[in-house]
């Protein structure tokens, strides 16, 4: 097959030195991410050139990120699927060439120094987002339903506040399975992640959100304690003589995360002291026993607990000293999302709304991601100043993608991280669109919602949110507009590559 013949998979392989070249292949919401054998003969320029490739991006070691946007899953499954890959390590494939797990080749590459130093530091992040990342498009779905039921209620078309007819509550429910099921979801996700059956976590926290479970609140034996200071009634129910605190664990977040992190502890052991030949039967239906207990005994509670003291904390933080949150937490995503260390924070964000009925922290977080499309419609507008073409086509796509999806990767790979000034033209509106939400009282929502145009009236005081993300957006777009985002050795290349 002739070059230009080649299909874009073919053409990726081709630019990374071969499929012989790749150790092994994963992806995430926009990006596939390889490990290669050797960095060096990777041609990113090669694989700028694809039209299909939104931005190349070589990493220390020998990582190389690729960012294609919504169609990442598709041009992972069609590389997978070419001739020459048969055999190669990639996610989802048993084969690897250097009979090396991705732990091993973790610990080499952090005792190069290529990754954090500390292991368990290193894995926490990585199970904190490998248990949310599979998840995001739901996640973006359910906030786009929830976003146009906001659209209804402020027109004052529907009033989802009030008594609502059958076919509007069904409307609700499309958007609430998401959240009422997100414990399941995030059970699966980090079992799969901790090597352990999915399944088994999956149907683990699924016992706590059963029928069965909830009628528990009803029964004769069970003790109802009022909590007059925060208004709330919790039940205890009398378990063979065992008391049992009640929650709700729809919505929940640390509940999974910590009871998976526990099932694995205790699935290893099982699978120890079982024959090979018998694990199938015993090592489930114990897990089962000892687990299922242990969470709504224990590890619920506990869960729940934390998330609420937590929510509670960062709330009173909030109301205290308003102006942490608003510049804070904008200046401290554009650093925290390249690194993969944003979840802790979207996690408090499903916390907040489960405990306090709000979230205060997604106001904020949508100064930094309009701050950031501002940054690449800057990158835009001098793109078509120039007419760089291939400039033009990386920024419609991230801008597309930030705008319409909240996505802010394709424009951080694909553009931002590439170029030196953009960062000091992009802080500047991350300040600015934080002090218009510190001065003007502050941002909250009910609903976790990517921050994109689509989801502006989610977050209330809409005026106020929707002054701060334009703010945000037009600070660095004319930064960049004006004073380039390039330093001069760059933009002389690029003029002289057009």
């Amino acid at each position: 097959m002739s070059k230009n013949k080649q299909s874009a998979p073919q053409k990726i392989i081709k630019g990374l030195g071969g499929a012989s070249n790749i150790k092994f292949m994963t992806c995430c919401a926009t990006r596939l991410r390889f490990e290669l054998h050797n960095g060096e003969i990777a041609d990113k320029a090669a694989i700028d050139a694809i039209p299909e490739v939104m931005g190349a991006v070589p990493q220390s070691g020998d990582r190389f990120q690729i960012v294609i946007g919504g169609g990442v899953q598709s041009m992972m499954a069609e590389i997978n699927n070419l001739p020459e890959m048969n055999g190669e390590s990639s996610e989802g494939t048993p084969a690897e060439k250097d009979d090396a797990s991705n732990d091993d080749l973790k610990a080499e590459l952090r005792s190069n120094g290529v990754r954090g130093k500390i292991a368990w530091v290193d894995g926490f992040f990585e199970y904190l987002s490998d248990s949310f990342r599979p998840i995001l498009g739901i996640l973006l779905g359910a906030s786009l339903i929830i976003a146009m039921t906001a659209v209804l209620d402020a027109l004052h078309i529907v009033d989802f506040r009030g008594d609502k007819s059958a076919g509007w509550v069904f409307v609700d429910s499309m958007w609430h399975t998401v959240f009422y099921f997100l414990p399941i979801m995030i059970a699966y996700n980090a079992s799969k992640k901790l090597k352990v059956d999915p399944w088994l976590g999956a149907a683990i926290m699924g016992a706590l959100m059963t029928p069965d479970f909830q009628k528990l609140t009803s029964m004769a034996s069970t003790t109802s304690i009022k909590d007059s200071t925060l208004g709330i009634t919790s039940h205890v129910a009398h378990i063979f003589g065992l008391p049992m605190q009640l929650n709700d664990y729809s919505g929940q977040v640390f509940v999974p995360l910590i009871m998976v992190a526990v099932l694995a502890v205790v699935y290893r052991f099982l699978k120890k002291v079982f024959p090979e030949n018998v694990q199938m039967v015993f090592v489930p239906f114990l897990s089962l026993v000892i687990m299922i207990p242990l969470t709504a005994f224990l590890i619920g509670p506990l869960g729940v607990w934390i998330g609420t003291d937590l929510g509670t904390g960062l709330a009173w933080l909030n109301t205290n000293a308003p102006f942490v949150f608003a510049l804070l937490i904008p200046l401290l995503y554009p650093f925290l999302v390249p690194l993969g260390l944003h979840w802790p924070l979207n996690a408090l964000m499903l916390v907040n709304i489960q405990t306090l009925g709000y979230d205060f922290i997604q106001g904020p977080m949508g100064v930094w991601n309009f701050a950031c499309f501002g940054a690449t419609a800057g990158v835009l507008l001098i793109s078509i100043r120039e007419k760089d073409k291939m400039m033009r086509q990386t920024s419609v796509g991230a801008l597309a993608a930030g705008l319409f999806g909240g996505i802010s990767e394709p424009s951080l790979y694909g553009i931002h991280l590439r170029f030196k000034r953009i960062y000091s033209r992009l802080l500047p509106g991350c300040v600015a669109g934080g002090l218009v939400i510190a001065t003007l009282g502050g941002v909250k929502t009910t609903a976790f919602a990517f921050t994109s145009l689509l989801t502006i009236p989610v977050f209330s005081p809409m005026w106020v949110y929707a002054t701060a993300i334009t703010v945000a957006f037009i600070v660095p777009m004319a930064l960049i507009f004006f004073f380039d985002y390039r330093t001069p050795k760059e933009k002389a290349e690029a003029l002289k590559n057009n």
